[in-house]
């Protein structure tokens, strides 16, 4: 599976699961780590917790199995690594602190995943 294919599986699972304002950034050229990063928030530490399972669920669906998943027990900030897509799973607090879109020189960091920060694929 591409970076494209599993970016789309993580966004279904984020759909599926309310999460609040998906974005994603394009961190190509950016950085060694990953290919892609998808910030997402959730209501809650429950929802961001379950949230964060769905995507790991989901993406073992079409075989591919994290690569590590941090912070499921305080649930405040869930990563789960993907590869060539790291998913970021935060309450609002933390995702106002870190601003990570800010961080990783996303201009339009406003817009939801939908509409803005489409890789081609």
């Amino acid at each position: 599976m591409d970076w494209a294919e599993l970016r789309d599986v993580v966004l279904t699972a984020l759909e599926n699961m309310k999460a609040v304002d998906p974005v994603v950034l394009d961190v190509r050229g950016k950085t060694g780590i990953t290919d892609v990063m998808v910030v997402a928030s959730g209501n809650s530490g429950r929802h961001v917790k379950a949230i964060a399972d769905r995507v790991v669920e989901d993406a073992k669906t079409y075989r591919m199995r994290p690569l590590g998943v941090e912070g499921e027990d305080s649930a405040e900030w869930v990563l789960v690594d993907l590869g060539d897509v790291v998913v970021h799973v935060m309450v609002p607090k933390m995702r106002d602190l870190y601003r990570l879109e800010r961080i990783w020189g996303i201009e339009d960091a406003e817009e939801p995943a939908s509409s803005a920060g489409e890789l081609p694929g």
